[in-house]
């Protein structure tokens, strides 16, 4: 079975067999972070969304490991540039590659990178289904709260890594409806806690999903994982 740590902020690397998956491996200047760049040699990586707290060090991993990034079609336009080695993808559109499948689907947040003084628009931000063997993993990436979640868990999806933050993100009320549209298996909270502005008790959504839902939920600090 796969399994997931979940490594601070949004940032999860999925280990399936010999393959190693990272997704927005924001890992320099995240405050709950437990691991370094240096620490990960991954297969792959995936990005949801353009924003620097997601994108992160993906090109410097990418381009130390020899790693594919996936990610909307300007996202990875714009890190091919910088040289990394990409697949674009975009939502809607998925692609088997031999350490998994990848599909986009859409989420409801920005996609702009900062660099310098210079603001760069790439594309539509996305969450992200998984298959790694026969297990589904959707990585909703940072989005609020929308109806068509419920056709995102037509398929049965083992794992969902929901954001709870609030301010940025679907608050805990939000991610607990966006748990009854999905009905994972087992669903972990993320993009909370990291700063203040985000800061929640994932205990207290644990407790709701728990009594309001029939999915499990785990909360995970940052260096912790599960089988899925």
């Amino acid at each position: 079975m796969p399994t997931l740590t979940f490594l601070g902020h949004a940032a999860c690397e999925v280990a399936n067999g010999d393959a190693t998956i990272l997704i927005d491996p924001f890992l320099t200047g995240n405050p709950a972070a437990v691991t370094k760049p240096e620490d990960h040699s991954p297969t792959a990586i995936l990005i949801s969304h353009g924003h620097n707290d997601h994108v992160g060090d993906a090109v410097d991993i990418a381009r130390r490991a020899n790693a594919t990034i996936v990610a909307n079609f300007e996202i990875a336009m714009y890190l091919q540039q910088k040289g990394a080695t990409v697949h674009p993808l975009h939502i809607g559109g998925g692609r088997a590659f031999p350490w998994g499948h990848v599909k986009l689907t859409p989420a409801w947040h920005g996609s702009t990178y900062e660099e310098g003084d210079q603001m760069h628009a790439l594309g539509m931000p996305c969450g992200l289904l998984l298959r790694a063997g026969d297990r589904l993993l959707y990585h909703a990436g940072d989005t609020g709260l929308f109806g068509d979640m419920a056709l995102i868990g037509r398929e049965k999806i083992h794992l969902a890594l929901i954001p709870i933050g609030d301010n940025f993100t679907m608050g805990p009320g939000d991610a607990l409806e966006a748990v009854k549209l999905l009905k994972p298996e087992t669903v972990v909270p993320i993009h909370y806690n990291t700063f203040d502005l985000i800061r929640q008790d994932p205990a207290a959504f644990a407790r709701r999903v728990a009594a309001e839902t029939s999915s499990r939920c785990v909360v995970l600090q940052p260096g912790e994982g599960l089988e899925y």
